[in-house]
């Protein structure tokens, strides 16, 4: 329980104890009623009609179905993140599906780029050395650079409310996907916890090329999850401000939560 809570609880039960020792003392002797003397009636005074005022508008208007949403979702995030960053960057259609699919496949061995939120990041992925020795290439990380930018610059507490706000809707993406009785909610914080884990690589990290894709030579690098190979590829120095962007947004995360939990 937190501490919260604990005040409030504590609050509730001091009350109910004062209500409870005064309801248990002994009642009061009785007094004679004085007596009761009639005014004349009062003059009536017409009285004029008075308009009723006019509806309290709600703070926030109702949620759109599941598969109407990608209007308002679209409109959120460009106001969270420009326009043309939103345009440049992002897919716009099935976004909070996409949003929600990607999340929950991040720790699994892959992840579907083509369900990505994002489009596919521009460039070749760069190598360096020979066959023989194949590593990533330090310029590799530039490919990832705008993406960085972008996470960086995003107020983690604006994009917490943006979530809190579409909250339902991202459950019921998490439900429909095959998760009636999960909590997207725990799962958001699961994955993030999944990713801070991932290995800061340093130095030249070794690749083969057993077919078309490029593989980790390290089999125990090879055999990390789908997100946390994203996070490792993108380069060390990319890789800790995500990280750090992360735990900003896990903070908020939890904050968000308690607050809620506290409002029950």
């Amino acid at each position: 329980m937190n501490k919260t809570i604990g005040v409030l609880v504590a609050v509730i039960l001091l009350a109910g104890a004062v209500i409870g020792f005064y309801m248990m003392q002994e009642e009061p002797p009785e007094i004679p009623p004085e007596p009761v003397v009639k005014a004349p009636p009062a003059p009536v005074i017409p009285v004029k009609p008075v308009k009723p005022p006019p509806p309290v508008q709600e703070t926030a208007p109702p949620l759109p179905q599941l598969k109407e949403s990608d209007p308002v979702m679209r409109e959120a995030l460009s106001d969270l993140l420009g326009a043309d960053t939103f345009n440049k960057y992002f897919r716009p259609g099935e976004i909070i599906r996409h949003i929600v699919v990607t999340i929950d496949n991040l720790p699994r061995k892959t992840a579907a780029a083509r369900l990505f939120p994002t489009k596919p990041v521009g460039g070749k992925f760069r190598t360096g050395g020979d066959e023989e020795n194949l590593v990533i290439s330090p310029k590799n990380s530039s490919r990832y650079t705008p993406y960085v930018r972008i996470a960086e610059m995003v107020d983690a507490r604006k994009l917490v409310a943006v979530y809190s706000r579409f909250s339902p809707l991202f459950q019921r993406a998490y439900q429909e996907l095959g998760y009636p009785n999960g909590s997207f909610n725990e799962r958001l914080i699961t994955v993030i916890d999944h990713l801070l884990g991932a290995l800061e690589l340093k130095g030249q990290v070794k690749l083969v090329q057993p077919n078309v894709m490029f593989q980790y030579a390290d089999p125990s690098l090879e055999s990390q999850s789908a997100g946390r190979k994203i996070l490792m590829r993108m380069g060390r120095e990319n890789e800790i401000k995500i990280k750090g962007k992360l735990r900003e947004i896990r903070r908020e995360l939890a904050d968000q939560f308690s607050k809620q939990l506290s409002a029950k």
